[in-house]
């Protein structure tokens, strides 16, 4: 039987995922697909084994059973992460370190990329710090950005080798509400320039509606899974969240999808 080159094969197939924290079942029986130049948010509770899910599609939390396929390749995950670029949720560091934003960058040009010359290594972390709009604040110490300027230098660390998946673990933890949606906004014009398949946690359906593809709530369990227009509806987050609890909603300006800053 030949496979029809014309159906786009899956960047990520979860097949059965479960995953033990300690003696806590924190992801039970899930399976979903990521196709490519797709952006797919996770939602649910806290404690909903969002973040598990996704270090266990990593290769940062180890799976109790289950199957984890990334690129529709069987290599192992170590031979494919240079293809993939993580945004966790916090990234502590000292303050006072003396490095500068385009020595953290540069920590993004991995082994593969020896043949680099001095000057095109130098060319690379200026390009990726550019498309993040922070050429400005190259030489300066990372103690001393703001919280979404941070996380744009993360977002430019990704950038520096070519990547076909981005994950991101509540990266706009912390920024405020200007920052979100201008990360956002920036997020969504690099996904349609490099053709990124992005997987990202967030608490922010406001940004979760206007940004992404699909979405997958869950609490432990995959609970809905598609377009945010048919699984955001008050019924199912009544179900996700319960009366009491809410997700973040900040009620962003309308803005079109190609929006920059």
């Amino acid at each position: 039987m030949y496979q029809n080159l014309s159906v786009p094969q899956p960047i990520v197939t979860v097949r059965n995922l479960s995953v033990m924290r300690g003696e806590y079942l924190a992801v039970d029986n899930v399976s979903f697909e990521l196709l490519p130049g797709t952006h797919t948010a996770i939602i649910g509770p806290n404690g909903a084994g969002k973040s598990t899910l996704i270090k266990s599609i990593l290769g940062l939390v180890e799976a109790r059973s289950g199957e984890i396929k990334l690129f529709n390749t069987g290599k192992q995950l170590k031979r494919l992460k240079p293809e993939i670029g993580y945004i966790p949720q916090k990234f502590p560091f000292e303050r006072t370190f003396p490095l500068t934003v385009s020595e953290l960058v540069g920590l993004g040009l991995n082994s593969k990329q020896w043949w680099y010359s001095s000057k095109g290594q130098r060319e690379r972390i200026y390009q990726a710090l550019e498309q993040v709009h922070l050429t400005k604040q190259a030489p300066q110490k990372i103690g001393t950005l703001s919280g979404g300027e941070l996380k744009r230098v993360l977002l430019a660390y990704c950038l520096v080798v070519p990547r076909r998946l981005l994950v991101l673990d509540e990266a706009l933890a912390g920024v405020d509400a200007t920052g979100e949606m201008e990360f956002a906004a920036l997020l969504d014009n690099l996904k349609q320039e490099h053709n990124w398949t992005i997987l990202e946690v967030s608490h922010d359906l406001d940004l979760v509606s206007r940004y992404c593809d699909s979405v997958i709530c869950m609490n432990r369990r995959l609970l809905y899974q598609g377009s945010p227009q048919t699984t955001l509806t008050p019924e199912n987050l009544l179900h996700i969240y319960g009366s009491l609890i809410s997700p973040t909603c900040h009620h962003h300006e309308p803005s079109r999808r190609t929006e920059s800053f």
